[in-house]
């Protein structure tokens, strides 16, 4: 590794010792309060199977998410699509492209979308609705790079641009993920680490916030409807820092068994710990289980389970289909589907 890397490295490794001690300062009261949650949902129905613990295996497009370093070993154009319905009938997709430069590292892109759909504005004179309609829609637009330095470390470095959107209302901000990870000679034990969501706060702003003031209500005859706008406060993205490991106990010509664990600890919540495997016969077809917020404080997510197929279409195209269910205790279950397209 030269000079120049090892200094690159040093600085990144830094960067996230700085920012997780930020986080560390922070209180575990502001539970709920950060803009932008929806930058929390996992993707991808092959990580959520195995209970969302894929920091340390992210060797799929959905790697964006979890570990961006991990798309550095890709060595195959990768298309990527994700489907759920949320909690509460809420639609949740995620689509990603990956592409390989050969020795200048791999480039990848993603979309993140959660929309509402269209709901009726009810108040208390009209319960029954005014007749208007309104939305609420959260996207993030990432643009990601990974370069494996060794043979056996890379790096990744993700820059997203975030909107949402109620009504008139609208907020934006800018975030940042790093990611490392490194593979070991023991079983392929991989090690890796990734900070997501570090980036500005955002605030809520749009024509809803106009109103019109009377500033002294006790004098006749003043202006009683001055332009004035209601002041939002500014909310902190949800940042995470997460170490994971991933390990194959069980490896033959025919027959694949891969361990994982992740250790999460978020800007808004306590800490936790995701638990995950995954059984490929022939790396065709898979079965997975997992246990997702272990040691969470009110968790409601639990128990997870997947299965996939992968299988050759045309010439050198290969289609993998995964799909996960994922308990959330009182708020029932949320299914996701993926499809990738590997060329």
């Amino acid at each position: 590794m030269g000079e120049k890397m090892k200094r690159l490295v040093i600085i990144l490794a830094l960067f996230c010792i700085a920012a997780t001690a930020e986080a560390q300062d922070r209180d575990v009261s502001k539970v709920g309060i950060t803009a932008a949650p929806f930058l929390e949902i996992g993707v991808g129905a092959r990580a959520i199977g195995m209970g969302g613990a894929f920091v340390g295996t992210a060797d799929d497009a959905s790697a964006l998410f979890w570990n961006t370093a991990g798309i550095a070993r890709l060595k195959r154009r990768e298309l990527f699509f994700m489907h759920a319905e949320w909690l509460a009938e809420i639609d949740f997709d995620y689509a990603a492209a990956v592409v390989p430069l050969g020795n200048a590292g791999v480039l990848g892109l993603s979309l993140t979308a959660l929309n509402t759909g269209d709901m009726a504005v009810r108040t208390e004179a009209q319960p029954e609705g005014t007749g208007e309609i309104f939305s609420a829609t959260d996207l993030c637009f990432g643009l990601s790079y990974a370069l494996s330095l060794t043979d056996r470390f890379s790096i990744g470095l993700s820059g997203k641009y975030i909107h949402q959107k109620i009504w008139h209302e609208t907020a934006a901000g800018f975030a940042l993920d790093l990611g490392t990870l490194f593979v070991t000679g023991f079983h392929g034990l991989r090690i890796g680490a990734a900070l997501s969501n570090f980036g500005t706060d955002m605030r809520m702003q749009g024509k809803d916030i106009l109103v019109f003031h009377d500033i002294d209500p006790y004098i006749l005859g003043n202006n009683d409807r001055v332009p004035a706008h209601l002041e939002t406060e500014t909310w902190p993205l949800p940042l995470i820092f997460q170490f994971g490991l991933a390990v194959e106990a069980w490896q033959n010509p025919l027959n694949r068994l891969t361990l994982a664990a992740d250790a999460i600890h978020p800007y808004d919540n306590t800490e936790s710990i995701n638990l995950g495997l995954e059984y490929a016969f022939r790396e065709l077809a898979f079965v997975r289980a997992g246990y997702r917020d272990l040691l969470l404080r009110d968790a409601e997510q639990g128990l997870t389970f997947g299965a996939g197929l992968a299988t050759r279409v045309v010439g050198s195209f290969n289609l993998r289909i995964d799909y996960a269910y994922a308990d959330f205790g009182r708020l029932q279950h949320v299914q996701r589907f993926s499809l990738a397209l590997l060329f």
